[in-house]
């Protein structure tokens, strides 16, 4: 009766201090500008099942999609015989779910099967990124210190984890043989290993305690360290890919005050539509992470900081400072430093180390604090990075909101641009030359052709 009060406690707080963590995060996301997202269900859901539960953009490389479907599958369907254990746990039953008979048993062989794959996949993925070092998991000023630390406890978690898992089912199935029963379930994994923890009765009972334990204390752990994590992204996949652009990628966004402003110069009728008292014109582009919409914002908890989207950007490639990755861990840096930060504790990030990222004029805001506008100029919105992304962050839109408050609002783009804007303003066209000279080389070319 006690372990089960005591269970019961550790389970509350457990999941409650996440609850605290999660409510940090929504008020930071929050921060951002209101944003109507609406319509479509239909076609949101389509979305939804096809890139958050099927990972249909990570088989665009077939090799790792096929270890990290392992170890998501692997995450969905262990999440039964959690619910298992904290059902044990708290009434003091054992293995309550055995009365499913031939569907606990198919079960249990899914989960042993999935646990020793998840083992298999977590040990190629910590090789990945330590021994062979693919260039896309290292790369950057922005993946040294707690990315790349975070990225390996995660993977070493996850291997605890399933051998704990492991630990509890050979412990339990050996008990059960030498009393002569039969323990509910198929554990294809476990029997192989029977006898490796030896007869003596105490020391299994330890065993099977101490694996069963360390499994669900490692889950709720895990469970209040994912706000910390990149790996938040298991969470934040699923309604950031809901709420994602249904509109074609090449189309980008208006401002609504300019858009009443060239109405009104077009008609001078149109009124232009009056503020309510005590709201505050909307900025043209965005300096800081309140100006950015609060689906921005989701993004930047989403990210899982794979890279896709820096290894297919064209200026990344040719060696410009710019990395779409960057700009959405930037944002979240600025968003839990300006808001909450959701962590219990507080990771030593990357930037707190004292590592420069880039050359930053050390201004408390996202733009010049955290991104220079070097790099945003290096963009070609090309949306390589968009359509790379497996969970739909739409890194352009960020990109293009800085830029707007670089040209609208400090008149601080490159001198090319500049010349380009006056050009437009007084001519009509990017050209230097005035509107009326506009077809002259259409009357050159029709002149040449009738003299030949």
């Amino acid at each position: 009766m006690v372990s089960n009060i005591i269970f019961l406690l550790v389970a509350i707080a457990g999941i409650g201090l996440f609850a605290w963590q999660v409510r940090k995060i929504s008020k930071n996301i929050n921060l951002g500008r209101d944003k109507a997202i609406a319509g479509n269900p239909a076609e949101r859901i389509n979305k939804l099942l096809l890139v958050a539960f099927g990972q249909q953009k990570m088989f665009k490389r077939p090799w790792p999609a096929i270890l990290h479907a392992v170890v998501y599958v692997g995450f969905l369907v262990i999440n039964i015989e959690v619910l298992e254990i904290l059902i044990d746990g708290i009434f003091g039953t054992h293995r309550v779910l055995s009365f499913l008979g031939p569907v606990y048993s198919a079960l249990m062989a899914v989960n042993e099967i999935l646990a020793f794959l998840v083992i298999i996949a977590c040990v190629i993925f910590l090789a990945r990124r330590n021994i062979t070092k693919v260039p896309r998991l290292a790369r950057g000023p922005e993946m040294r210190a707690w990315p790349k630390l975070d990225a390996n406890i995660i993977l070493v978690v996850e291997i605890v984890l399933m051998l704990a898992l492991f630990a509890f089912n050979i412990a339990d199935l050996k008990m059960y043989a030498q009393r002569g029963e039969e323990l509910a379930g198929s554990f294809p994994i476990s029997q192989l290993f029977v006898n490796i923890f030896g007869s003596d009765t105490a020391t299994l009972e330890v065993i099977r305690a101490t694996g069963w334990w360390i499994h669900i204390l490692g889950i709720l752990a895990f469970l209040n360290y994912l706000p910390s994590s990149k790996h938040f992204h298991i969470i934040m996949a699923f309604p950031n890919v809901y709420y994602s652009r249904l509109e074609p990628k090449g189309q980008f966004t208006t401002n609504e005050s300019i858009t009443h402003e060239i109405k009104a110069m077009l008609d001078p009728s149109y009124q232009v539509p009056v503020l309510p008292e005590g709201v505050e014109p909307q900025k043209f582009g965005a300096k800081d992470v309140e100006d950015l919409t609060w689906k921005q914002l989701m993004d930047a908890y989403t990210c899982t900081e794979c890279g896709r989207c820096t290894d297919v950007c064209p200026a990344n490639i040719t060696g410009k400072l710019l990395s779409p990755r960057k700009i959405v861990m930037d944002t979240r840096d600025r968003l839990e430093e300006k808001g909450e930060h959701p962590a219990i504790f507080r990771p030593n990030h990357y930037k707190e180390q004292g590592e420069e990222r880039v050359k930053t004029t050390g201004e408390k805001t996202l733009l010049r604090g955290y991104v220079t506008p070097e790099e945003l100029w290096a963009c070609t919105t090309c949306n390589a990075c968009v359509e790379a992304c497996p969970v739909n962050i739409d890194q352009l839109s960020s990109i293009m909101d800085m830029r707007r408050y670089l040209v609208l609002e400090e008149s601080a783009a490159p001198n090319a641009l500049n010349s380009m804007f006056t050009n437009i303003e007084n001519n009509g066209a990017p050209w230097a030359f005035s509107p009326s000279d506009r077809l002259n080389w259409a009357n050159n070319l029709f002149i040449e052709e009738k003299s030949s």
